[in-house]
């Protein structure tokens, strides 16, 4: 864009501020300088061109929509700050696909933004990338989990495994815990299957970790079984088992006439 003043650093002035940048966020040309004419008087006013120079971050928002735009989303970006960096928040119409199961397709172009932004940086910078409030939601669910865990891990006297988390989401847990009076974090195992323990300070020795991840693993299982489990019978069909573990046989006559399953679960 050109802007106009009666001298260069007047017209620099006027395009800057109307941009609402720094002059090291610029990139200036001067057109021509002001011409005066007869008794001092301006005859030309001076007119630069001012361009916004492309920031680190401004390109890493760029990458991000040719990301989204590669997956198939129609998606722009815009750029901000918080405590947490800085932060690329994508507008899409398909934000719950583009953002995924518990965030993982979030998490990933997040992982994309952070290596883009910090090549041939010397101290590495922290970017979020978010959708619809996600992370602020997430957020939420993540520190009442905490707080549920914490009280849990005091009462049962046990270490509490969760599902493993991405290192933004394991960050959240043991900040939350930092100042427990009760109950202390670590992370163990190897990503992208890291997780936290939530480890009580009076803990019983002879007690074995509670995992909360398989749990919750093992209960949608059942849900999506009815509550059955399955094993081979010697003659290699599934047969149902009870609550008990034993198998359900068909009762039958000798000579092989099926009348039915006689047998009831107790």
């Amino acid at each position: 864009m050109q802007f106009s003043g009666k001298t260069v650093e007047e017209a620099i002035a006027n395009g800057l501020n109307e941009l609402g940048i720094t002059a090291s966020q610029a990139k200036i040309t001067v057109i021509n300088d002001a011409v005066k004419g007869l008794f001092g008087k301006i005859k030309t006013l001076a007119t630069v061109e001012i361009e916004k120079e492309q920031s680190k971050e401004d390109k890493t928002a760029e990458f991000v929509e040719k990301i989204a735009e590669i997956m198939g989303f129609n998606a722009t970006t815009e750029i901000g700050e918080n405590e947490d960096g800085t932060v690329i928040k994508i507008i899409t119409a398909d934000s719950s696909n583009l953002i995924g199961y518990r965030g993982e397709v979030l998490d990933a172009i997040q992982a994309l933004a952070g290596a883009y932004l910090n090549i041939g940086n010397k101290e590495y910078k922290k970017v979020v990338v978010d959708c619809e409030d996600y992370r602020a939601k997430r957020k939420e669910t993540l520190i009442s989990l905490a707080k549920k865990l914490e009280t849990k891990a005091t009462d049962m006297r046990r270490e509490i495994i969760l599902e493993p988390m991405s290192a933004y989401e394991r960050r959240i847990i043991h900040t939350t815990l930092a100042q427990s009076e009760t109950c202390s974090t670590k992370s163990e195992g190897k990503e992208p299957n890291r997780y936290v323990v939530i480890v009580p300070n009076d803990k019983d020795e002879f007690s074995t970790p509670y995992n909360a991840g398989r749990n919750n693993a093992d209960k949608k299982m059942k849900s999506r079984r009815g509550g059955q489990k399955r094993s081979r019978g010697f003659d290699g069909k599934r047969e149902k088992k009870s609550g008990f573990g034993e198998v359900k046989k068909k009762s039958s006559f000798s000579f092989g006439t099926y009348l039915g399953n006689s047998l009831k679960d107790n």
